[in-house]
């Protein structure tokens, strides 16, 4: 389970470290989910869980006359998006919880995540929120994952490291989304209409590098997913263990100079 208290801290920090590489191993779903972006309106885009920044300035590009606004948890994310957006003037960031926000000058008629919707602690509580801070034309569109044992990023990786499956599969975390069935319930409890799910496939890029992308997937793994809160609790020959596994498991996924798994997402998208 991943919560807002660790996004407040230690997974915010490290995201906010690593940004480049979180936006290179989403880079294939980030293409996609902004040309399903680019086929809706609107000129006042909130972007809910809108990390180190990078879908929000991709969309203030698209859109130099509308207004973005990104929201975010952590403070290092928020940081971190602020100073890669100064040069954008049709783009801000605000530290806030967006199950909670409301503006009265800034009311949303295009709201967009990539994989920040996950982590609420009360889901059907947040959109409803959303609903009610939205303008009564708005449009939803966000990414989340599908299962883990689609995601061999993440299912293999902990195998690997001995991670128990959670206890809660909906429980706050990145696959908390996974299942249409309970999103769609979420979104129409929350006075969401006309949903729609698409599945996506694309490439989970974690090294590349011209002479040894393994050496440069690790850093990642160390600090970002699954791996990094077991990696945090091991010292001595344990830490030396693992991490000797986790190099194994990465040179037998290396081609060439690219270490990449196949990942697995929805794109869902729905109208106020």
């Amino acid at each position: 389970m991943t919560t807002g208290i660790d996004w407040q801290a230690q997974v915010g920090r490290s995201w906010a470290e690593n940004y480049r590489l979180t936006d290179r191993s989403f880079a294939g779903l980030t293409e996609r989910l902004l040309e399903r972006i680019a086929e809706r309106g609107g000129n006042r885009v909130l972007d809910v869980g809108c990390g180190a920044g990078q879908l929000s300035l991709a969309v203030a590009r698209q859109r130099p006359g509308a207004q973005v606004l990104g929201l975010d948890l952590s403070p290092d994310l928020v940081a971190a998006a602020r100073e890669r957006g100064a040069l954008h003037g049709n783009a801000s960031f605000a530290l806030a919880d967006a199950a909670q926000w409301r503006d009265a000058n800034f009311t949303p008629d295009l709201l967009i995540s990539r994989h920040g919707v996950m982590f609420f602690d009360d889901p059907p509580a947040a959109f409803a929120s959303l609903h009610g801070a939205a303008d009564e034309e708005a449009e939803l569109i966000f990414s989340c994952f599908r299962p883990a044992a689609e995601n061999p990023w993440a299912s293999e990786l902990a195998a690997i490291l001995g991670v128990a499956p959670a206890a809660d599969p909906r429980a706050p975390g990145p696959f908390a989304f996974a299942d249409p069935e309970y999103v769609t319930a979420i979104l129409t409890a929350g006075g969401w209409r006309e949903l729609h799910f698409e599945a996506v496939n694309f490439a989970y890029v974690a090294g590349k590098h011209d002479s040894d992308p393994v050496e440069d997937a690790l850093p990642f793994f160390r600090q970002i997913g699954p791996a990094a809160a077991v990696l945090r609790g091991l010292a001595g020959e344990e830490r030396l263990r693992a991490e000797g596994w986790l190099r194994d498991w990465l040179a037998e996924h290396r081609s060439g100079d690219l270490i990449a798994f196949s990942a697995a997402a929805w794109i869902v998208s729905a109208r106020h």
